[in-house]
């Protein structure tokens, strides 16, 4: 199935950038280009694509209040928005995911993960930048010597799903995974959709927060 994306960002070359990047791909058609939020709510209200990228600071309606005028809570229908930004900010992390952002990228994260962030929000999954990904989940670990994880932490997943598992809490992508364990890419996303059926996740982000929350990275 084709992907269809909405590209909101007010710089015509970074906004032309992306759509060219996206388009390239023969499963992704950009069917919109915005240069100013309000006009990206009003065109994929219209147009109701796959997936909404947005940058965050945009004229008329910035990238996070566009994402949750379109992802959030309430949102009567809500779309799959991926917020990237040239701004290294955690307080941005934090407010768009709460406001139902599936990515958040910087904007030199470069190409590929831009089009495994579409990628993924497409099916309902969440990606972001490893740095910021890094930054997010350290905040979650639990305080210096607390013990072990706790029984049952881990013993429903294979050493296999623990070694994914570790490997996603880092902020490698699926690629990266499949390239550091000799798996196909397939395979990986195998064991990543086991991982999330054992633990009752929904999407890496919170494998990775269960990783680092019951001390299986470092």
């Amino acid at each position: 199935m084709t992907i269809t994306v909405l590209v909101a960002d007010d710089q015509d070359m970074v906004r032309t950038g992306f759509a060219m990047i996206l388009g390239a791909q023969p499963d992704i058609e950009v069917v919109a280009q915005c240069a100013d939020g309000v006009e990206a709510v009003e065109a994929a209200r219209r147009l109701r694509p796959d997936v909404v990228v947005v940058d965050i600071r945009m004229p008329g309606l910035d990238g996070l209040e566009v994402t949750r005028i379109l992802a959030g809570p309430a949102a009567p229908d809500p779309l799959r928005v991926v917020v990237v930004t040239t701004f290294d900010d955690d307080a941005y992390v934090d407010t768009a995911l709460d406001s139902g952002a599936l990515g958040f990228l910087l904007k030199d994260a470069g190409p590929a993960l831009l089009i495994e962030a579409v990628r993924a929000a497409a099916g309902g999954d969440a990606l972001i930048s490893p740095a910021l990904t890094m930054r997010l989940l350290r905040r979650r670990q639990p305080v210096a010597g607390s013990g072990p994880a706790g029984p049952g932490s881990g013993a429903k997943l294979t050493d296999r799903e623990l070694q994914v598992v570790r490997l996603v809490a880092r902020g490698l992508t699926n690629t990266e995974i499949g390239n550091e364990l000799f798996l196909s890419l397939g395979t990986v996303k195998s064991h990543l959709s086991s991982v999330q059926n054992k633990l009752q996740l929904t999407n890496r982000v919170q494998i990775a927060a269960w990783a680092w929350e019951n001390r299986h990275v470092t």
